[in-house]
């Protein structure tokens, strides 16, 4: 019977579990596969509690974002409106406004949970 993962042994047993089950060939809809999916759901939650991942700086998110959709600075700019606010957010002179975290949200698909953090 599957229970709650509660503590590190727990965690590690589930793991080695989860690493048998894929090992096999399972058949989808079969008692194996449901167990996978339910060892798998029970980890991700224990991970997301004990294994916390900060999230970005926003800068760095907005950097990051840039590159990973080989934009450059300059169309950070049209984004923003002004090519002055680009290097003013760059430099963390000025902070983002709300109107331009829904731009930056909107066009870099960047979470504004991201955007919206101290910095």
């Amino acid at each position: 019977m599957l229970k709650p993962i509660k503590n590190s042994q727990q965690y590690e047993d589930a793991l080695a579990k989860v690493y048998i089950l894929m090992q096999k060939d399972i058949k989808q809809d079969s008692q194996e596969s449901d167990e996978l999916e339910i060892l798998s759901i029970l980890i991700k939650e224990y991970e997301n509690i004990h294994f916390q991942v900060p999230k970005p700086n926003p800068i760095e998110a907005i950097r990051f974002r840039l590159d990973q959709m080989n934009m450059s600075e300059s169309e950070l700019s049209d984004i923003l409106g002004y090519r002055s606010r680009k290097s003013e957010i760059l430099s963390g002179s000025r902070k983002l406004n709300l109107s331009m975290i829904r731009k930056l949200t909107e066009k870099l698909r960047i979470p504004a949970e991201v955007l919206i953090q101290a910095y």
